[in-house]
């Protein structure tokens, strides 16, 4: 088959070979949707890389031929781990596709793959260091061609509560790493249907259809282009928590799937985070944000990614930041809890907070971090200060405010209802327990 596939060339091939991103771009051409064009270098290819330090025979020339479906227009390299490694891994903009440059920027992905980031957040995660990477090399479309052009991101369903409505953030005139980097200001999705109704429209289209296909919430990453919508990326939403409950039970409501599917597809580790502890209402809040991550965090305050490994070693940490950078990975893996002040819900500091299960508050708009303090909401606080946030509400709080664990609602009550009708079993147990013994029944084939 060798080293290089066109995206109707790569139909049922998994991730392994053509990497996640490329495995998602060929589902969106399948389902008829606009991707530009692209093709992929597969794993296989970095891994004789990374084995002999140079591209395998043949691999410049297949790649020469292939790039011709993208025409004479510039092109974007970029990384496509079979699993997802948000930021870890070098992207190339703008490039021109000639055969000196597709070759030597596939070096630098390649290469990308054994950095100390790369390795750090691998090892976080437990990806084998083995795996390598695909590369996709696709073309251009600008969100900042004119003022009918921007990016942005969107899941399906809102990602905190599982509700069914559209969820994600927008930059009108930016290209799409300034989305996701959290360096800009961004709006709420919801700008696009006031600002671009068409490409709304379209949008809110491709994800139902998505949604159809997964038959589980979508997450998408997307560029318009003078008016035209393109999608980038894709894969399934991920929802943890209150989140998962409700959209298991709702997907359920709609038959989209059994109910049997829905108890599958909640955890009992999901039912850990459904009862999320909550700063208490009469705390003294100094600062408001994005909560991206669920949860309470408590901890002393480190501005850099090294200091907070350091003072980690003597008690949980807050890391304070601008923005976060794959730079910080080794930082935000010993917070127990992060705050930038730029940013959104895609932004990589929200991303890695969610993929480590970390509280996160996110674009506080008020905050200034120093090289020894933070400021917020006019109150300044020393490098080592005790600091709380919530990263439901957004809430930023001095010092360690009463929390209080708020109690089920009506989605997880109808969930272990179900599991309940499955198992046979109404004894008094916890929740957990109750949804382990319908998984028991349902993997042997037995119950709804």
């Amino acid at each position: 088959m060798g080293w290089v596939r066109r995206l109707s060339g790569a139909l049922g091939e998994p991730p392994e070979v053509v990497g996640g991103k490329a495995h998602g771009l060929v589902l969106l051409h399948r389902l008829g949707l606009p991707v530009p064009a692209a093709v992929v270098v597969t794993t296989e290819a970095c891994r004789a890389f990374l084995r002999t330090g140079r591209l395998p025979d043949g691999l410049g020339e297949e790649l020469a031929s292939a790039v011709e479906v993208l025409g004479p227009s510039k092109v974007s390299v970029r990384s496509g781990a079979a699993v997802s490694m948000p930021g870890m891994m070098d992207t190339i903009l703008n490039l021109h596709p000639t055969p000196d440059a597709l070759e030597e920027a596939l070096r630098s992905v390649f290469s990308s793959w054994d950095t100390p980031r790369a390795r750090t957040y691998r090892t976080l995660h437990g990806i084998p260091h083995d795996l390598g990477t695909a590369v996709v090399v696709q073309r251009m479309v600008f969100g900042d061609r004119d003022g009918h052009s921007g990016s942005g991101v969107a899941f399906s369903r809102d990602p905190g509560t599982g509700e069914n409505v559209p969820f994600g953030e927008v930059l009108f005139g930016h290209q799409g790493d300034d989305v996701v980097s959290g360096r800009s200001l961004t709006l709420p999705l919801r700008a696009l249907a006031d600002r671009e109704p068409e490409v709304w429209r379209d949008l809110l289209a491709a994800l139902k259809r998505i949604e159809q296909h997964y038959r589980d919430a979508c997450y998408v990453e997307f560029t318009f282009e003078s008016g035209a919508l393109w999608l980038l990326q894709v894969r399934p939403g991920r929802f943890t928590g209150a989140a998962a409950v409700r959209l298991a039970t709702d997907l359920a409501d709609a038959r989209t799937i059994t109910r049997g599917e829905a108890l599958l597809r909640v955890t009992p580790h999901h039912l850990q985070h459904v009862r999320v502890p909550r700063i208490a209402p009469d705390a003294d809040v100094i600062a408001r944000g994005l909560g991206v991550c669920p949860g309470v965090a408590t901890g002393r305050v480190a501005v850099t990614a090294d200091e907070a490994v350091r003072m980690a070693a003597d008690g949980p940490v807050v890391l304070v930041r601008p923005e976060t950078s794959p730079e910080d990975i080794r930082g935000l893996a010993a917070a127990t809890g992060i705050v930038t002040a730029r940013g959104g819900p895609a932004s990589h500091a929200a991303v890695v907070a969610r993929s480590m299960g970390k509280p996160a508050v996110v674009g506080v708009a008020d905050l200034v971090v120093g090289s020894d303090s933070v400021t917020l909401g006019g109150h300044t606080a020393d490098v080592g200060a005790m600091v709380t946030i919530d990263g439901t509400g957004g809430e930023v709080v001095f010092g360690t405010p009463r929390v209080v664990t708020g109690g089920a609602d009506e989605h997880l009550g109808r969930l272990l209802a179900w599991a309940d009708e499955v198992s046979g079993d109404r004894s008094e147990r916890g929740e957990a327990e109750r949804l382990e013994a319908a998984h028991a029944v349902l993997r042997l084939g037995w119950g709804a």
